[in-house]
């Protein structure tokens, strides 16, 4: 059975790893690595990118696909707003030629890769996630989310709106989000990866 850990105590552990073991760029381009591996891909790939270091994993994700010749493009939500890390990925996926759009049409993508929200997310999803989400549950293609599901919270698993995966690639250590509230639901089926994120405090055991 599987090891959970709070939003709280993944939060303290990115930050000790980041300080004493690993830097962030580093373990940006091992969490997008990690999501990338996990699937078998089919183009043309949707990266539905929303603010923060979620996205940042999308970017790798997108800079993945663009080597291995797999068709994909970037849809930004959120124009001109990065992460410092996230940016430097997102500033690799343009120097290599890989599209990016802030209005795409969600019905041509074979596999979209949800990058809205991360673990952190709280409250009600608002424009214009609310409708990148409406419309990812709504394309028919192969959903996965990075990390957990946007929309649901990373302690509760419960959310007003959330996207439907068919894998959701849990990131360091699943995060009770990921087993409770909505979670069954949402994830069709779900992984997790290890990419050497040191855990600081309390685990749990969920089913």
């Amino acid at each position: 059975m599987p090891l959970c850990v709070s939003t709280e105590v993944m939060r303290a552990s990115d930050k000790w790893t980041i300080e004493n073991l690993v830097p962030s760029k580093e373990l940006m381009a091992r969490a997008g690595k990690a999501i990338f591996d996990q699937v078998d891909w089919k183009g043309p790939v949707g990266i539905i990118c929303g603010k923060g270091n979620n996205a940042g994993d999308g970017f790798v994700v997108a800079s993945l696909l663009k080597d291995h010749g797999i068709e994909c493009e970037i849809v930004l939500l959120y124009e001109d707003s990065f992460s410092e890390d996230g940016k430097y990925f997102y500033d690799i996926c343009v120097s290599k030629g890989v599209p990016v759009t802030s209005d795409a049409d969600y019905g041509k993508y074979k596999t979209i890769v949800d990058c809205i929200f991360g673990t952190g997310f709280k409250g009600e999803v608002k424009e214009p996630a609310r409708s990148a989400i409406e419309k990812i549950n709504g394309s028919g293609a192969y959903v996965v989310s990075a990390d957990i599901n946007s929309g649901l919270n990373g302690d509760t698993g419960l959310g007003d709106l959330y996207v439907r995966s068919d894998l959701t690639v849990s990131i360091g250590t699943f995060k009770y989000g990921h087993f409770c509230g909505y979670a069954k639901d949402a994830m069709k089926d779900k992984v997790n990866c290890d990419i050497g994120i040191k855990i600081i405090g309390e685990t749990r055991v969920l089913e």
